[in-house]
């Protein structure tokens, strides 16, 4: 069975930092999107669960996000979509959030900053993963 061009479209990746695992999948608005004017959204949703023995935090977010010419666009802040989930042991966070893009396609990736119980940071990757429209797809 081979993937079907639905599947094709939409960006994946996963990754484990100490623990703590962050799974993304990303998608084209066509709706939202104006490909005349160079104006591309895509969504994406991100799961990151706690496969830890100690309850962790999230405090900032750290992305990268490079367009089809290979120019990166660096975004940071505290939280993500206004929040800092902790997390015990077992538990999971999902959020979704949207990324505009002047090209059709385009790659994002980035680090979470975490703490955990006793109060030691440290970053938890979030691997790369491709912002596609379908039509971009020969």
């Amino acid at each position: 069975m081979h993937p079907s061009a639905h599947t094709m479209t939409r960006g994946y990746s996963e990754a484990v930092t100490a623990g703590v695992r962050v799974n993304v999948e990303s998608m084209y608005l066509r709706r939202h999107s104006k490909p005349e004017e160079n104006h591309y959204i895509f969504i994406y949703v991100v799961k990151i669960s706690n496969e830890s023995e100690k309850t962790v935090q999230l405090l900032d977010r750290h992305w990268v996000i490079t367009d089809a010419y290979g120019q990166a666009e660096e975004i940071q802040g505290p939280g993500v979509i206004g929040e800092t989930p902790r997390l015990a042991p077992g538990q999971s966070h999902t959020y979704h959030s949207f990324c505009p893009l002047p090209t059709s396609f385009g790659t994002m990736s980035g680090h979470y900053g975490m703490m955990d119980s006793i109060g030691d940071r440290f970053k938890v990757e979030v691997g790369l993963f491709n912002l596609i429209v379908p039509e971009a797809v020969n």
